[in-house]
């Protein structure tokens, strides 16, 4: 951020009075600009045991496959954020279950959060972010080729729990780990 949306004069980086981090300070009106996490919002949509899953046609990880999810919109909960990104990523209206993973992603400053959802049909499509969508067994899943961590950490859940016949609510962290120098 280089300027205010207030005002438009510059801004700098300092720790505002009464706070402890670093945030963007407008040095003519003082306006603090916050920065908070996104939320990304999806489902875990499945049918007779099997698992809806979109091929990207977008970038980041073009060609990949993932969970259908996607930016939570302002004044949309998640639950309204999950079954529209559904909808316009698999073409695929679902009956939400139960909220199932919170992960959290502190390097990219986003949360990530599935809902176990049942399709309501066999209908479903490519929306414009998917290159294809494609129902998997379970035993099917393309692990080699999942776009994401937080849709690997989740698919890896929701198979455990299918063999548990327990599905509770998970709370994850992914952390980058830097490799060390000359590695």
């Amino acid at each position: 951020m280089k300027y205010c949306s207030t005002c438009g004069h510059p801004v700098e980086q300092r720790v505002p009075e009464g706070d402890n981090r670093h945030r963007y300070v407008c040095i003519s009106c003082e306006t603090i600009h916050y920065q908070n996490p996104r939320i990304v919002a999806g489902t875990v949509p499945i049918w007779q045991g099997q698992v809806l899953l979109c091929r990207r046609a977008i970038e980041p990880r073009y060609g990949y496959w993932t969970l259908p999810a996607g930016f939570m919109e302002n004044s949309e909960t998640t639950l309204e954020a999950a079954t529209r990104e559904t909808w316009e990523e698999a073409l695929a209206e679902v009956t939400v279950d139960n909220l199932y993973t919170i992960i959290h992603v502190p390097h990219i400053d986003q949360v990530h959060m599935f809902y176990r959802a049942t399709l309501t049909s066999e209908n479903f499509g490519a929306g414009e972010e998917s290159l294809e969508t494609r129902l998997f067994a379970l035993e099917d899943i393309p692990w080699d080729e999942l776009s994401f961590p937080t849709v690997r950490r989740t698919l890896e859940l929701y198979l455990e729990d299918v063999r548990k016949e327990h599905f509770p609510v998970h709370v994850d962290d992914i952390r980058y780990r830097m490799k060390p120098q000359g590695q």
